[in-house]
């Protein structure tokens, strides 16, 4: 995977509308649970690549400042060299000091050297640097994302259990106006009034069969007392007739 390729995948993440994707959806929590899942595994591939290219920066910084301490130490050696030579020049010894001329040629070629690698180097270091910090802006950026689809899936999953619950309600809502409990209700009602008035029923015809059964003594009181009355006036007109 080239560093380029690298790049555009988390840029391309980075800037995703979750929205947009959310409104394609047809089981936006299906949609969600796998989203989280890939942009978790991106995160992964994308921090072992931008680790990678970090440390390919950092072998090149590390490279870099070889090549300027290098620079420096030949330059020193150049410097010692040449003192040396103008020691023997001074001294008249002429060998010696172009012997040591000679050595202070060789250690600034060798400093010219390392500078022309550092300076080679720096364009290079300096893309990575920005490469890399463009990584980590996006890696930052992706996991900002993450954060942002994972609250989105709970707050979906709270909402659908939400929704589910009250559909269970409604469900029983139906059920019940359906089933129409007060037409029961009613029914017993009505059951039980009828029970009460056949009760009320049986009381009045025991009460009408004990009056009736009054009535009957009241006329049998009745019909002694005229026939007592009457044996009295018998007797009464009998014993008239005996004292003429």
């Amino acid at each position: 995977m080239s560093k380029q390729s690298i790049f555009g995948r988390i840029a391309q993440l980075a800037k995703a509308n979750i929205n947009a994707l959310l409104d394609s959806a047809e089981d936006p929590k299906k949609m969600l649970d796998q989203m989280v899942r890939d942009y978790t595994n991106n995160i992964a591939e994308a921090e072992t690549a931008i680790a990678q290219t970090i440390g390919n920066l950092r072998m090149l910084q590390d490279d870099h400042a070889e090549d300027v301490r290098a620079a420096q130490e030949w330059g020193q050696k150049a410097l010692a060299a040449s003192q040396k030579a103008d020691e023997f020049r001074t001294a008249g010894k002429a060998l010696d000091a172009d012997k040591f001329d000679n050595l202070a040629k060789v250690a600034l070629q060798r400093q010219l050297s390392s500078e022309n690698e550092a300076k080679q180097a720096e364009p290079t270091i300096a893309s990575q640097e920005e490469v890399v910090e463009k990584l980590k802006s996006g890696l930052t950026q992706m996991k900002g994302k993450l954060t942002e689809l994972q609250n989105k899936r709970n707050e979906l999953v709270a909402r659908q259990k939400t929704a589910q619950a009250q559909s269970a309600v409604n469900d029983a809502v139906k059920s019940i106006d359906i089933m129409d409990p007060t037409s029961e209700v009613s029914r017993f009602e009505e059951k039980v009034r009828r029970e009460e008035a056949r009760v009320r029923g049986q009381q009045e015809l025991a009460a009408s069969s004990l009056d009736s059964q009054f009535d009957q003594l009241q006329d049998l009181g009745e019909q002694t007392e005229i026939e007592a009355r009457l044996a009295a006036l018998k007797a009464g007109g009998a014993q008239g007739q005996l004292s003429n």
